[in-house]
């Protein structure tokens, strides 16, 4: 195997690490749920994240807090934040692979915020993508064999507000950079999520400090690997193993919860990853071309 062929395997090896370390947190969201307000589990996630980016904040000093992007920086934060409130009661209350695969749109939807609010270019190849994620969605849900919870639509909306937060990263990349634009979030996403928790705080149980604790590490380790891997190999050669967080969610759903895994579920997942795929091959293509927002 030669060095580009095993940095890619690397990468994809990472990527799907870091997927299961992210269905990982929301088995512990759903776990922990059942005694611990969703409010102190997006604190205790957003200040893991925090203290991580500490020793990055001391190797760069002042110069970490100059921006001139305050007004996208809060409104990702708020975004950022909401969609993580309402993912959290996702996860819940429907079962683990719903509610994963629903966020799963946000890629699909972000061509479509681009499209209504920066009036970007889509081309006809994306749009196909977008429709067939739509549909592979619609056979995982199947919803002629079983009502579906309304919980869902709360899915949905916090898969839009992540994909609108998305947008908001592509705008600010241009005088942000990257590491920049994550301490912002978490440092904004921490204190706003402190501020419930003045009046809906409560005594956390011992033995349930354990699952906090490594849901902030699993979360970390999720964000620093998926970091690592598209820093090794572009994204249309790993990203479609993104979508890998559904069947591992599924199979942590039907363990510990005895959550239902059809053939449908499988049907769809396959579907959703090969809309997948054609978007994120559709879209490297266009920027090579120079079509923005493709």
């Amino acid at each position: 195997m030669d060095t580009p062929q095993r940095t890619v395997v690397i990468a994809s090896l990472l990527v799907i690490t870091a997927e299961l370390c992210f269905a990982g947190v929301s088995a512990l969201v759903k776990y922990l749920s059942t005694d611990v307000p969703s409010e102190q589990l997006v604190f205790f996630r957003n200040l893991m994240a925090f203290v991580v980016l500490l020793p990055w904040l001391w190797r760069k000093g002042p110069s970490a807090f100059k921006t001139k992007a305050w007004k996208f920086h809060l409104s990702r934060g708020i975004a950022g934040l909401a969609a993580m409130y309402l993912f959290f009661y996702a996860i819940a209350t429907i079962p683990l692979a719903q509610a994963t695969l629903v966020l799963l749109l946000s890629p699909f939807l972000i061509p479509i915020i681009g499209r209504v609010w920066l009036k970007e270019r889509v081309l006809p190849q994306t749009w196909l993508a977008i429709a067939i994620g739509f549909v592979g969605v619609f056979v995982f849900l199947n919803p002629a064999a079983a009502e579906l919870s309304p919980v869902i639509a709360v899915a949905f909306v916090a898969a839009c507000l992540a994909a609108f937060t998305k947008t908001l990263i592509r705008q600010m990349s241009a005088t942000e950079s990257s590491s920049k634009i994550v301490f912002y979030f978490s440092a904004l996403s921490t204190l706003l999520s402190a501020i419930p928790l003045i009046w809906l705080g409560s005594p956390i149980a011992a033995e349930h400090w354990f699952g906090i604790l490594a849901m902030g590490l699993l979360a970390v380790g999720g964000q620093l690997g998926m970091t690592k891997a598209f820093s090794l190999a572009p994204a249309a050669r790993v990203g479609v193993f993104t979508y890998s967080s559904v069947i591992f969610a599924a199979l942590m759903g039907y363990w510990f919860w005895d959550e239902a895994i059809t053939w449908y579920m499988l049907i769809g997942a396959a579907i959703i990853t090969v809309a997948g795929y054609l978007a994120i091959r559709t879209r490297r293509k266009a920027e090579s071309s120079g079509k923005v927002g493709s």
